[in-house]
């Protein structure tokens, strides 16, 4: 299925297909909920392409999983360079691209529907910069780096919508400390919901993971 083609998957199942990128075509995995018709749109952006990053990610999983039962149509898909997408990494800049691209083409499926972004470590960056360009009605951003672990790049804008952050005290991958001072200095900051000793990947604690993210998407995308 390519990019062109509007057909939904039907509610409960999801398809492959491909969304034209700005540097080719970006592997993408469409998820219909239950929910008919959907309350809302979601994309979801995976780790960093150079660690092993992909949409096949657990923790993008659970997001979308999440977001699937918030009632929302969900999409996740391969970076630049990743899978079967086109291209090569691009330091974030081209990746935000993608995240973008994606964004446009889920909107005109379901065109006037509200706009969940999600992410997780750097597609939660990657998501976050991209929220000043698509304005989003909420935001979720699990284990979110910045500075040194993303090209030394200032923080992103505020994406002027709910945000929920969700991290774990005992990251070895992104300093809690280190996020949680860069979270406190936006206005307003983000509604944080603190782990402890998840890790980075939350081993064994996936279902708490949506358990804390389910209630905030249910409160703004009610059904």
């Amino acid at each position: 299925m390519s990019s062109n083609s509007t057909d939904l998957p039907e509610p409960g199942q999801s398809k492959p297909l491909f969304v034209d990128g700005p540097a080719g075509r970006l592997e993408t995995l469409l998820a219909a909920p239950q929910q008919s018709p959907p309350g809302g749109i979601c994309v979801v952006c995976h780790p960093h392409p150079q660690f092993g990053g992909a949409m096949s990610n657990k923790v993008v999983y659970a997001l979308a999983s999440s977001a699937l039962q918030a009632g929302l149509l969900t999409a996740r898909f391969n970076f630049r360079g990743v899978g079967r997408s086109e291209g090569a990494y691009d330091h974030a800049r081209g990746e935000t691209d993608d995240a973008l691209a994606v964004t446009a083409w889920l909107r005109q499926l379901l065109p006037g529907t509200p706009l969940l972004l999600a992410g997780f470590s750097f597609g939660a960056y990657i998501s976050l910069k991209a929220a000043a360009e698509s304005r989003p009605a909420a935001l979720v951003s699990i284990s979110i780096p910045f500075g040194k672990y993303v090209e030394n790049s200032a923080p992103p804008p505020h994406p002027g919508c709910p945000w929920l952050t969700v991290h774990s005290s005992d990251d070895e991958v992104v300093g809690y400390e280190e996020t949680r001072a860069v979270l406190q200095a936006y206005a307003p900051p983000p509604q944080q919901v603190r782990f402890e000793g998840a890790g980075h990947f939350y081993h064994g604690r996936l279902s708490e993971l949506q358990q804390a993210v389910l209630p905030f998407l249910q409160g703004h995308f009610p059904a």
